[in-house]
């Protein structure tokens, strides 16, 4: 039984390794290996990837990673979660989620690698996320927030002449009268804490690590 549990444990060491060093190939390649050792996808998930892409993200906050590393970390963290989610709901089981997200980049901006990092990072830190792109237009979060029932509105801006649109934004979800309704995270290259503090916004993420943390803030998950 020892033998068996050094070998579990040496197979998801492998599969948080890869995932923390970037590897989309030895990723994919280190999380069948753990299928094949018949480890629960549930138990690869939360003791090997889900850690991997933490201890990157800590990392990141420290100043130590950059974010190409971490793309390549969360690219490989998506890819091995694409194996994982069909297995875990072909188990008859649910992805646990902390919540739905909807995220994009206001109209008028065209930035995406941030705002897409932050959609990689929420999902695979256990919230349902939907990714409107960038250049959408105000209506449009509010027309998706609405149908598709979300909890949180995370708005992208990285030019100081669209970050006005996520003021806009606020001040339409108040018009409509479903402001209470969803908590809004702002961010973006020239948006600051002040920033979201002056226009009503619920949260505020520098960057893609410190959005998640808000957004369980923001949903009452404790880290």
């Amino acid at each position: 039984m020892g033998g068996s549990d050094g070998k579990e444990k040496e197979v998801l060491r492998e599969v948080a390794k890869s995932v923390f060093i970037g590897d989309k190939d030895a990723t994919l390649k280190a999380v069948r290996r753990a299928i094949d050792s018949n480890i629960r996808p549930e138990e690869i998930l939360d003791k090997a990837l889900i850690p991997g892409i933490r201890k990157a993200g800590d990392l990141y906050e420290k100043g130590q990673y950059f974010l190409p590393e971490l793309i390549m970390c969360a690219d490989a963290m998506k890819a091995a979660f694409g194996i994982l989610r069909p297995l875990i709901e072909q188990n008859g089981e649910k992805v646990r989620t902390h919540g739905r997200v909807l995220i994009g980049t206001v109209e008028g901006d065209i930035h995406d690698i941030g705002k897409t990092l932050v959609g990689v990072m929420l999902s695979t830190s256990g919230f349902e996320v939907i990714d409107l792109g960038a250049d959408v237009p105000l209506h449009r979060f509010v027309e998706e927030a609405v149908k598709n029932d979300v909890d949180i509105i995370g708005v992208s801006a990285l030019l100081t002449t669209t970050m006005v649109k996520q003021k806009e934004l606020i001040e339409l979800l108040v018009k409509e009268n479903l402001r209470e309704r969803f908590k809004v995270i702002v961010g973006g290259a020239p948006v600051t804490q002040k920033w979201a503090d002056d226009i009503g916004a619920d949260g505020y993420g520098q960057n893609a690590v410190e959005a998640v943390s808000v957004a369980k803030k923001l949903v009452g998950v404790e880290e």
